[in-house]
C-alpha cells in the first residue's frame, strides 16, 4: 500500500529579502514538524506562452529559477538536514498559494515591507492569502533569532480559541513558555478581560503552565508593542464579529508585527458572534 506523502511546510518566495527570511524559518518549522520543505515561486507571464514571445521570456524564466534556487540553498544552509525541495510552477500566484494550502501542514511568506504602508493594501497578494488561506499562515519578519515566549492573543472569538489550541499544541512541541494576552482599551475593561481569559484558557486542554495577561491600551498598538518581546505571536485573523475574513486588529498585527505572525483560520461554517470585551474597530475584507 502507498503510503501518502506527509503535508510539507511550503514557503511561496519571491526573489526578496522577505521571500529568503520566510525560507529560512520555513526551514525552521519544517524541521520542529518534522515535514519536508517545499520552496515554490509562482512565475506569472502576462498573456500565453508562445512562439512568438519576445526573448525576455527566457531571461525572466531563468530568473525564476534562481529565486528558487537561492532561497533552496539559504533555507538549507540555515537548517543543516532539512528536507527541502525547490518548485517552479506557472500561473496566478494567488490562486497557487491558496491551492498549496488545502494540502501544506503551514505556509510561510515573508512580510512583504507592509510596515512602510500607510495602511493595509488589500489587493496585495500577502494580505490576500493570509485572508483565504486553508491551513496557518506565518509571516515572516527579518533577521531576528528566535527568542522569548510564544505569545496567543485572543478576543472571544472562535477564531481566537482555534489559535490559542493551536498556540498550546506549538508550546508543548517546541518545549517553551505560552503567554496568553487579550487587550482592553482601558482599566475600567480589565475585570471583563479577565474572565474572558478564564473562559478561553479553560476551554483548551494543555494550558495549566500557560501565563496569562489583561494588557491595558489600544488593542492593535498595545499588541504591537507587547509582540517585541515575543518569538511568536499566535492570533486568529477574523476578529469578534464574525462577519469577516480579516479583522483590524489583526491587519495591524499583519502590517506591524515585530516578530513572526502565525495566522490560525477556524472553521468559517462554526464562528458566531463573539463574547469578547474589545469589538473589533472595523474590517479590512469580507
Amino acid at each position: 500500500m502507498q503510503i501518502a506523502d506527509p503535508a510539507p511546510v511550503v514557503v511561496g518566495v519571491n526573489g526578496t529579502a522577505a521571500g529568503l527570511a520566510a525560507a529560512r524559518l520555513g526551514a525552521r518549522e519544517a524541521v520542529i514538524r518534522g515535514k519536508p520543505l517545499r520552496i515554490l515561486h509562482v512565475f506569472a507571464w502576462p498573456g500565453r506562452r508562445s512562439s512568438n514571445d519576445p526573448p525576455d521570456y527566457c531571461s525572466a524564466r531563468h530568473d525564476a529559477e534562481l529565486i528558487v534556487r537561492e532561497a533552496e540553498n539559504s533555507a538549507a544552509r540555515s537548517v543543516p538536514g532539512v528536507r527541502v525541495e525547490g518548485l517552479l510552477v506557472d500561473g496566478d500566484p494567488v490562486r497557487e498559494l491558496l491551492r498549496r494550502t488545502r494540502t501544506a501542514d503551514l505556509l510561510v511568506l515573508g512580510d512583504d515591507n507592509l510596515a512602510s504602508r500607510s495602511r493595509l493594501p488589500l489587493d496585495s497578494l500577502l494580505v490576500q492569502t493570509v485572508a483565504h488561506a486553508r491551513c496557518p499562515v506565518v509571516v515572516a519578519r527579518g533577521v531576528r533569532p528566535p527568542s522569548g515566549p510564544l505569545m496567543a492573543a485572543v478576543d472571544g472569538s472562535a477564531s481566537s480559541l482555534a489559535a490559542l489550541r493551536l498556540a498550546a499544541a506549538e508550546a508543548c512541541r517546541r518545549q517553551v513558555a505560552l503567554e496568553v494576552v487579550h487587550a482592553v482599551p482601558g482599566p475600567g475593561g480589565v475585570p471583563a478581560g479577565r474572565r474572558l481569559l478564564d473562559t478561553a484558557m479553560a476551554a483548551c486542554p494543555g494550558l495549566t503552565a500557560a501565563r496569562s495577561r489583561v494588557l491595558v491600551g489600544d488593542p492593535a498598538p498595545t499588541l504591537v508593542r507587547a509582540s517585541r518581546r515575543a518569538r511568536m505571536m499566535i492570533v486568529g485573523p477574523r476578529g469578534t464579529d464574525g462577519g469577516s475574513l480579516f479583522g483590524a486588529v489583526a491587519g495591524e498585527l499583519l502590517r506591524r508585527c515585530a516578530c513572526p505572525t502565525l495566522f490560525v483560520h477556524g472553521n468559517p461554517a462554526e464562528d458566531g458572534p463573539g463574547t469578547g470585551t474589545v469589538p473589533t474597530a472595523g474590517t479590512l475584507m469580507s
